[in-house]
């Protein structure tokens, strides 16, 4: 059973039972009102807009012969999921050393500093200015700055990034 749930942690369960509801070729208002619950219920669960409760779990892992708790443990992966984001947007380069204007056309307090790195590292190497490169040389660290500008040997502060090689 546990890997079934590998690939699907951290997806809304709403969004799982959708998808099975239409394999199945089940409408899902009358799936809901067969649960004794409201469609407007279901549907908002199913567009990720409601957490699953344990009461609407169990009905709906019994009305699809899923394994009882199947649902929750769903939804228990998006709430870890849910945490883990909110931790790691905390974690952040010191900003008082990285001007704003470098990052002119995003807020800087809303960069998603783990998941944009190769971005955020190619606009500090690019724009910035030694100390900026110093912090986010710090924070990175040096094999992912490598990565990036694709030098083999990282001498302080001349970093230039490799402008022909594409970003993924």
């Amino acid at each position: 059973m546990e890997a079934t749930f590998e690939k699907y942690r951290g997806i809304h369960p709403g969004m799982i039972l959708e998808r099975e509801l239409k394999k199945r070729n089940i409408k899902k208002g009358p799936f809901a009102l067969s649960l004794h619950e409201y469609p407007q219920t279901l549907n908002e669960v199913t567009k990720g807009k409601r957490g699953m409760t344990p009461a609407l779990s169990l009905k709906i892992d019994k009305a699809l012969g899923l394994e009882e708790g199947t649902m929750l443990i769903l939804q228990a992966y998006f709430e870890i999921k849910k945490e883990k984001q909110k931790e790691g947007s905390k974690q952040h380069p010191d900003l008082s050393i990285i001007r704003k204007i470098l990052f002119w056309d995003t807020d800087i307090d809303k960069i998603d500093w783990e998941k944009h790195y190769k971005y955020v590292i190619q606009r500090i190497f690019e724009r910035g200015n030694d100390q900026e490169k110093k912090e986010i040389l710090n924070f990175y660290g040096k094999d992912k700055i490598k990565a990036i500008t694709g030098r083999a040997n990282i001498n302080g502060n001349s970093i230039p990034v490799m402008l022909h090689k594409k970003l993924k």
